[in-house]
């Protein structure tokens, strides 16, 4: 299976830092109250993190976005947000990602949902990169990307624990998407390799007002 593959594929420093950052999320979410770990029976959301309404607002940011000026996540409110770190000059990871995205759109393509990207590569990504990956993916939904000077965006790594370290020819990178729901508040976690059935389910779930 591709997915399977995918992740067989994953180098063992990015797989690491993935692991490693996804679990610092659980750790400290362990700690608030209301959230849960996904374990035992099945539950409305199918993510291997949930938190409840409320619970955890999603840290905003502003940044410019590949395709117009520069965009605050705040604007996105009033619609479910798929949160996610890629690297769009990325010939290994980030390619398999996008298209689990684009499978991600096309089950969501009658809601108001977007998927939005932080740039983890501020060395070497532009908007003409980002639009190349967007076309090898076949994105036909709402996106949007966020770019930036790498200390523009260090912050926004921090404040969603994703680990980035450049090293010669390459970014590695946490690999993780997060669903922030229409209030803005975090929902779900998910470390990659990810069903794209699951997400889409997830959105659906709290686009209809489910697990409120």
């Amino acid at each position: 299976m591709r997915r399977a593959q995918g992740f067989r594929a994953l180098p063992a420093v990015a797989l690491a830092v993935a692991i490693g950052a996804f679990a610092g999320v659980a750790a400290a979410m362990l700690h608030s109250k209301g959230s849960t770990i996904a374990s035992g029976p099945p539950r409305p959301l199918r993510a291997q993190i949930r938190w409840d309404a409320g619970e955890k607002r999603a840290p905003v940011f502003t940044l410019r976005d590949a395709k117009r000026g520069r965009l605050s996540l705040a604007a996105l409110r009033g619609r479910p947000v798929l949160l996610t770190f890629l690297d769009s000059v990325c010939k290994r990871e980030c390619p398999i990602e996008g298209r689990v995205l684009a499978d991600v759109e096309r089950r969501l393509a009658s809601t108001r949902a977007t998927v939005a990207i932080v740039g983890v590569d501020p060395w070497a990504e532009t908007p003409a990169t980002v639009r190349r990956f967007t076309r090898k993916a076949d994105w036909t939904g709402r996106w949007e990307w966020f770019l930036g000077s790498a200390a523009a965006l260090r912050p926004v790594w921090r404040s969603y624990r994703v680990g980035v370290r450049r090293t010669p020819g390459d970014v590695m990178h946490s690999l993780v998407l997060y669903l922030i729901d229409g209030r803005g508040d975090l929902r779900a976690g998910y470390l990659f390799p990810f069903a794209a059935a699951d997400v889409a389910h997830d959105v659906r779930v709290l686009a209809t007002g489910g697990n409120t």
